[in-house]
């Protein structure tokens, strides 16, 4: 819906990820939209989420009756080993169904929101930035298909965790493994639109600063520049902005559920790695050597990279600022288009675009890493307080 297929291979790649995140999204009930390609907008359809609420519960409900931990006899070693680890997996598994209630139910609940956004983002791009070459943002194009990657890796990492864990096939482990898998793919698809619209705000504020800096390079040269021109990209960066602060608001808590979940399961698979092989003295087999550090990579892979978009997108709007400044090394400036840098100058001083998450945090690399050393200690503090039964 977003942009045309390209002529190149990459492009061709990335309008496949896009519809594969919207097919996907539309298969598992997660995005209650449809679209309307005379008008260009989004609508919401109550059937759909109807069929999302409908398909969740029995997902949810068929997980719930189909334990697999009965079926793998490593977790239930480590748990008779150690209880702690017991009681820490049940308290990490309702937090884990809560996170996919949650995420689903505050996507209904917020699709008029939702929808609203998504049509200001597809009507920028109609009626603003759909002359712009789609091959020159690189970045874009790179942080779709990281997320069409990480959507697809993860789900096949925890295919393989859960059935490495179970030697025994049957009937209920098929169910709850599929199950499970289903619902960890609609809470990634749902995270994934958060950062696919992250993208494309940074895309067009992209845009907006290669157009300031030809202004810019076009004054140096000693040519004539409207200052409408510089209102009518303030007016865009405006837009992008409100749209931005909507957006964080609507999915900062999931957004944070999500990255915390990420960093509680490596906790909890670096624990009951060093239970598995240190207590209970296992021989280091597949599973040690490629099933659970698999899974802690990719479950690392997507926190990084869900920390990276929003980063690069805070850096792209601080470079606004930047640019600005070189119309200051311009002589004999015209008053009107003097007057229209400043407000834009000013305006970019007073607001800026960041994403800050419950109104705690700010999401950027510096908060990552204090994420990823906070959940660190954590681990730490888990293995000290347990240390006995180890």
């Amino acid at each position: 819906m977003f942009r045309p297929s390209g002529s190149g291979f990459r492009q061709k790649l990335v309008g496949f990820t896009l519809k594969g995140a919207l097919y996907g999204s539309w298969i598992l009930g997660i995005f209650p939209f449809t679209y309307d390609s005379w008008t260009r907008k989004l609508h919401r359809s109550k059937w759909l989420i109807a069929y999302g609420l409908v398909l969740t519960t029995v997902l949810v409900a068929l997980v719930w009756t189909n334990d697999t931990e009965t079926e793998t006899p490593m977790r239930m070693e480590v748990f008779h080993r150690n209880p702690l680890a017991e009681q820490v997996n049940g308290i990490h598994d309702i937090q884990s169904l809560f996170t996919v209630a949650f995420i689903l139910l505050r996507g209904y609940w917020k699709s008029g929101d939702i929808e609203r956004i998504f049509n200001e983002l597809l009507d920028l791009q109609h009626r603003h930035f759909r002359h712009y070459p789609l091959e020159d943002c690189c970045s874009f194009d790179r942080f779709v298909v990281y997320k069409g990657v990480s959507v697809a890796v993860e789900f096949i990492s925890m295919v393989i965790l859960e059935l490495g864990m179970s030697p025994n096939f049957s009937q209920q482990l098929l169910v709850g493994v599929t199950s499970l898998c289903l619902m960890l793919l609609g809470v990634l698809l749902g995270a994934s639109h958060f950062h696919l619209a992250v993208v494309f705000i940074y895309r067009y504020v992209w845009i907006i600063n290669r157009d300031l800096l030809r202004l810019a390079n076009e004054l140096a040269d000693g040519k004539e520049v409207s200052s409408d021109r510089v209102d009518y990209l303030l007016g865009l960066y405006h837009r992008l902005l409100n749209i931005n602060t909507r957006l964080s608001d609507i999915y900062d808590y999931q957004m944070v559920l999500v990255m915390a979940s990420f960093l509680i399961a490596n906790v909890m698979g670096i624990y009951f790695f060093i239970i598995y092989t240190i207590s209970l003295h296992k021989d280091w087999d597949y599973m040690i050597l490629f099933v659970i550090p698999q899974a802690m990579i990719i479950n690392m892979f997507d926190f990084c990279l869900s920390i990276a978009v929003c980063d690069l997108a805070e850096r792209t709007g601080r470079q606004t600022s930047t640019i600005l400044k070189l119309f200051n090394d311009i002589e004999k400036l015209d008053k009107k288009l003097d007057r229209s840098i400043t407000e834009f100058a000013l305006f970019c001083s007073h607001r800026r675009l960041k994403f800050r998450h419950c109104g705690l945090f700010y999401v950027n690399y510096e908060m990552g890493f204090r994420m990823a050393i906070t959940s660190f200690l954590y681990l730490l503090f888990l293995i000290q307080f347990d240390f006995w039964n180890l």
